[in-house]
This record gives C-alpha cells, sequence and structure tokens, in this order.
C-alpha cells in the first residue's frame, strides 16, 4: 500500500499540531468504545464460567487498547499502523468465533472505521473497508445475529467506514493547501526581492554612478585653478562627496549580491513545480527547507546552483519517472544528493563515466567534462571548497553528489566591484 507523497517539512496529515490536539482526539476516539459495555454487560450479566468470562473481558480489553494506540494518531506516518491494523481484525475475529453471542459482530463497525483512517491509499482503504463489511456479514450469519440487529449495526459500519476515508483525504488535501500557499508565499517573497534588487541597481546605480564621476571631474578642475584655502577646502569637500558615494554604491551591490543569493529553500520550490510539470515523481528530503540559511551563504548558493542544474538535467536528458533530492550533513560537510531512474547515464561523457580521476577533481570523484553545465557547476563547488560527484549506473539512473563544508569561510569577491570599475574607466577618461 502506497503512503502518503512526501513533501517538504510536514506531511500530509502529517503530526498534530499539538500534545493537546493527541490528548484530545484520543479522547474522542475513547469516547465510542463505550458502545462495547453491551458486550461486556452480556459476559457478566450471563452465568458463564469464571474463564470464559475473564477471557473475553481480556480480548475486550485488548481491542480497546490497540484501538487507542492506533487511530488517534492516524495522522502520523508509522511503520506499525497496518500491522497493527491487522491485528485489531484478528481479535476482532477470534472475539466473534468465541464469543459471538454476545454482540461481538459489532467490533467490526471500529475495525471499518481503523481501516479507513490507518490506510493512506484511497483504494486500498475503500478494498479494507469492503473487506470489514464481508467480515461483518459471514460472522453476523454464522453466530445467527437477528434481522434488526445486523441491519443496525451493517450501516454504521459501511457509512463510518466511507466516512473515515473521506475524513482522511480531506485532512490530506486541506495540508496539502496549506503548504501549496506557504510555498507560494515563499516564491511571492523571493520574486520581490529580485524586484527590489532589480529596482536598486537600475535607479540607483547608474545615478551614484554618475554623481561619482562628476564629483571626480569637479576636483580635477578645481585643482587647475589658483591655489588658495578656499579652493583646497572645496576640493577636499567633493572628494569627500565622491568617497561617500563610491562606498554607497558597493553597499547597495551587496546587499543586491545578499537578495539575488540563491537558496535551497527557494529553489526546491522551483524544482519540484518543474519535475512535477514534467510528469517526474519527485521525492524531496525536509531538510532542504530546515537547513537552509543555517550554513555558510556562499556554500549554500552553490549547492542550490547545482540543485538548479542538476533538475534541468532530469526534466531536459534523462528521461526518468522519479527523482529523489536530499541533503545530509556528515560531521562537517553537507552532501546534496540528486537521484533519478532514467536513462541519462546512457548520455554520461566518457570523462564523468570515468571511475579514475580527473584533473577537475581530487581522487575517488569522477571529474566533469568540458563543455557541459557540470562544469560550470563544478567550478562553484570548488570556489567554496566543495566538491562534485557523478555516479551513473549501470543500470537506469544517475546520481549527482554536491558536497561543500558546513562551516566554511567562503571569500567573497569584493563587493561593488563594478561600480569601482566603471569609476575607473570614468577616470581613464578624464586623464585623457
Amino acid at each position: 500500500m502506497s503512503t502518503d507523497r512526501q513533501t517538504p517539512g510536514r506531511r500530509p496529515g502529517s503530526a498534530y499540531p499539538n500534545r493537546g490536539a493527541l490528548i484530545a482526539g484520543t479522547f474522542f476516539t475513547g469516547v465510542w468504545l463505550l458502545y462495547l459495555i453491551s458486550a461486556v454487560a452480556w459476559l457478566v450479566s450471563h452465568h458463564y464460567s469464571a474463564p470464559y468470562v475473564a477471557g473475553g473481558l481480556a480480548i475486550i480489553a485488548m481491542f480497546c487498547v490497540l484501538y487507542l494506540v492506533l487511530v488517534p494518531t492516524w495522522p502520523t506516518p508509522a511503520p506499525y499502523k497496518l500491522p497493527g491494523l491487522a491485528a485489531l481484525a484478528l481479535i476482532a475475529a477470534i472475539f466473534c468465533l468465541f464469543y459471538g453471542q454476545t454482540g461481538a459482530v459489532g467490533l467490526w463497525i471500529f475495525v471499518s472505521s481503523a481501516c479507513g483512517l490507518l490506510v493512506a491509499n484511497r483504494g486500498w482503504a475503500l478494498r479494507a473497508v469492503l473487506g470489514c463489511i464481508a467480515c461483518y456479514v459471514v460472522f453476523s450469519v454464522t453466530t445467527h445475529v437477528h434481522g434488526s440487529d445486523f441491519l443496525g449495526n451493517l450501516l454504521p459500519a459501511v457509512f463510518i467506514g466511507l466516512a473515515m476515508i473521506g475524513l482522511r483525504h480531506q485532512a490530506v488535501l486541506t495540508n496539502e493547501l496549506t503548504q501549496a500557499r506557504e510555498e507560494v508565499a515563499q516564491l511571492a517573497a523571493s520574486e520581490e526581492r529580485l524586484r527590489l534588487a532589480r529596482d536598486m541597481h537600475d535607479l540607483t546605480g547608474q545615478s551614484l554612478s554618475m554623481i561619482t564621476l562628476k564629483s571626480e571631474l569637479a576636483a580635477r578642475l578645481l585643482g587647475r585653478l589658483p591655489e588658495s584655502g578656499e579652493r583646497d577646502r572645496v576640493k577636499d569637500e567633493i572628494e569627500e562627496v565622491a568617497a561617500v558615494s563610491r562606498q554607497t554604491l558597493r553597499d547597495i551591490r551587496e546587499a543586491i549580491s545578499g537578495y539575488r543569493r540563491p537558496t535551497l529553500a527557494v529553489e526546491i520550490i522551483t524544482a519540484r513545480a518543474a519535475l512535477t510539470s514534467a510528469g517526474i515523481e519527485v521525492r524531496d528530503d525536509p531538510d532542504l527547507t530546515l537547513l537552509s540559511g543555517t550554513f555558510d551563504p556562499d556554500a549554500e548558493a552553490a549547492l542550490a546552483w547545482a540543485l538548479r542544474e542538476s533538475v534541468t538535467n532530469v526534466v531536459r536528458h534523462s528521461g526518468a519517472t522519479s527523482c529523489r533530492i536530499s541533503l545530509a550533513r556528515s560531521g562537517r560537510t553537507l552532501s546534496l544528493t540528486v537521484r533519478d531512474d532514467g536513462t541519462g547515464h546512457l548520455h554520461c561523457p566518457p570523462a564523468a563515466a570515468s571511475d579514475q580521476a580527473g584533473p577537475a577533481g581530487p581522487a575517488g570523484h569522477r571529474p566533469v567534462a568540458e563543455g557541459s553545465g557540470l562544469r560550470g557547476m563544478s567550478e562553484r563547488l570548488s570556489a567554496v571548497g566543495g566538491t562534485l560527484e557523478l555516479r551513473p549506473d549501470a543500470h537506469p539512473g544517475f546520481c549527482l553528489i554536491a558536497t561543500v563544508p558546513a562551516t566554511v569561510a567562503a571569500a567573497s569577491s569584493a563587493p561593488g566591484g563594478g561600480g569601482d570599475s566603471v569609476s575607473a574607466g570614468h577616470r581613464d577618461a578624464l586623464s585623457s
């Protein structure tokens, strides 16, 4: 049976938001178990032997405990739930076999409800509910349940099971809608940051460059005037204006570079949209969002560029049906892994497919072919002390691993370098 689709952050319908909600869910679930009092009263009121009564009470207690363990925590994915559901059905069957006259068939209403909530795939959930209904009918016939009692319990067994399937599906859709809204908000915020960066560059960059140019020109013209105290004072003030203008231009460009630096949190949203649009199933690691912003920005930018380029290659060249993206911390390094099940290994350059280290990478890592997008990816990673590893498999599939130091202090280019080059160009023109 398939489970809920993974998404960054919380899974659809995953954990309760808080402990109070879990307690409330347990209480709400336990209230319905009070209907089993009729079976307990039947055992106690009839003059059965003590071991027989004790065995029936023990089975009912086991059923209630298991039901309270499984059902209230249905939003939380766990591998024990399907085996627990099978155990719940087995207990109900055993109780019906040995205590059918007590109205034991009513347990299948609870089993049907549990199937609707615990089975993630709707198709399998419907099959499980129908199986519970079939078991209810069979045990009702074998234990000679009265016709009115049979119909009175049949309708809850059918409708409650189907209602629980709908309830789970609605919870999953609501959770996915909430996550989609968060992703849209992140994309909108990213787009707004890029727009502000463009506006700051377009509106202030040229003006500040012109102020710097005019200030330097005025200082040169003043230098041609006869020497005097006033001239020197005015020249100093104008040079200070030019210095402030150059510094402001550097600060703005440094701020813009921060706005435009890609992050894993934004890139995984874009990657997921691109892969889904191409019909490729996406399985991504929540750490891609959780670890974003927790380590060196230059290292994260290199990983973000690697994620963008690798996803582009998967969409364009792999022919894959699924892609797994994960981020793992190992000691003082972080490794981004992009693995697909396509045929990209058939188009992998010979240099990249080699098991021997080449001039582009250290021993143990495959070199990157010249002229490919992988080379630019490798250069960005190398700039922050990282490595790029390619693992084209003999079977369909391709794996790319980009690794960076988690605490690397990458040396960035001097901020405002572009502004200095503009000023230098103006100075050259003036001096000529």
